[in-house]
């Protein structure tokens, strides 16, 4: 073999071995590219994922707002409710122990025919108080 067969083949054998290299290398860089789109793909997916997730946060958060001015709307309307029933609970109490009140449960007690004893526990007076007002009753 010639020198210059020699230089051919050489030649020949540098090129396929750069050929082989940069097959490789696009192989490599399309492999590259691949992973790149995948990862960009994730990317976003990761971002649509966070997006709804800050979008259910801000609505729950909302919500919770809602619910908070509401309960105190609740709240403030208890209270109130709570001091018209307090009163009303006091008016009532004045009425029972009134002496007119006391009277007439007693008068009725005793149409109904209770004793003078179960209507001093019922009233809260002594029994001598019953039996004076059965007895003015009966004048």
């Amino acid at each position: 073999m010639s020198l210059q067969e020699w230089l051919l083949l050489s030649l020949t054998g540098s090129e396929l071995v750069l050929l082989i290299l940069i097959v490789g290398f696009f192989s490599r860089l399309r492999r590259s590219e691949d992973m790149l789109q995948s990862l960009q793909a994730n990317q976003a997916e990761l971002m649509s994922k966070l997006q709804k997730s800050a979008l259910l946060e801000q609505e729950l958060l909302e919500s919770f707002e809602q619910r908070q001015r509401e309960l105190v709307r609740l709240e403030d309307k208890l209270a109130v409710r709570e001091r018209e029933l307090s009163k009303l609970l006091r008016m009532a109490e004045e009425v029972s122990r009134s002496p007119d009140f006391l009277r007439q449960t007693v008068l009725a007690g005793l149409k109904k025919g209770q004793t003078t004893r179960e209507l001093a526990k019922l009233t809260g007076l002594s029994q001598d108080e019953v039996e004076l007002i059965a007895s003015q009753n009966r004048r």
